[in-house]
């Protein structure tokens, strides 16, 4: 899943330490939504068609409040994939990229134990969710090369909107759900619960999720090149 690459034409954001702090909280409460969400989700409804839809609404609508919070402070990427493609385009330094790297992944892995705690459980519970196969691979690159050049396309003004649309729509017709988000994806794997993905398939999805990601930024390059 998710969520934030910022438009080519946005300024380099100021104060390094508040734009890392930014995305280390905004990837965390992010993963707090999808996890949270998806325990409460199981708690209301045995019908797991229900359940996703629950978790997908959760997790959109809190992305756009990141999102529109966070934008001006560190550009709201939460999102490593993101964040390479940012630093392709160098509109972030490789240096502050691989700073957002690390905010990004340990941020996931907070956000995985903080939901935990919030609903009583234990703070660790490794995933046994088994998500192989080549065909969620396919829905991971698709999701995520359908984020990195929707937010290369679109103006940074309507990203708090674009982006939780475009991953609303990739949690219900991808074969995946739409993980998007190599941190996000890491986090996951901390939690034995309705969001959660098996250690042995997590390298495979962030594998999808960079080969995704680089297919949306050439797609985007393209069709925004002069004739």
């Amino acid at each position: 899943m998710l969520p934030v690459l910022s438009s080519p034409t946005r300024a380099v954001p100021v104060g390094a330490r508040r734009a890392v702090l930014a995305e280390a909280v905004g990837t965390a409460t992010l993963v707090m939504a999808i996890i949270g969400s998806g325990i409460a989700a199981v708690g209301l409804t045995h019908d797991v068609g229900l359940q996703l839809v629950f978790n997908a609404i959760a997790t959109v609508a809190v992305l756009g409040v990141l999102i529109s919070a966070m934008l001006q402070i560190s550009g709201a990427s939460f999102n490593p994939a993101v964040t390479l493609a940012d630093v392709i385009q160098r509109n972030v330094s490789p240096r502050r990229g691989g700073a957002y790297l690390v905010a990004q992944v340990g941020g996931g892995v907070v956000g995985a134990m903080v939901a935990h705690l919030m609903f009583e459980r234990s703070v660790v519970s490794w995933s046994g969710a088994e998500r192989g196969g080549w065909g969620r691979l396919v829905g991971e690159a698709v999701a995520t090369a359908g984020l990195v050049a929707v937010i290369a396309l679109v103006d940074r003004s309507i990203l708090p909107l674009v982006v939780p649309a475009w991953i609303l729509g990739a949690y219900l017709f991808t074969s995946s759900t739409s993980f998007a988000n190599p941190a996000v994806t890491v986090g996951r794997v901390f939690t034995d619960s309705f969001s959660g993905i098996a250690g042995s398939d997590a390298p495979w999805f962030v594998v999808a999720q960079l080969v995704g990601a680089m297919l949306g930024l050439g797609l985007a390059r393209i069709l925004k090149e002069d004739p």
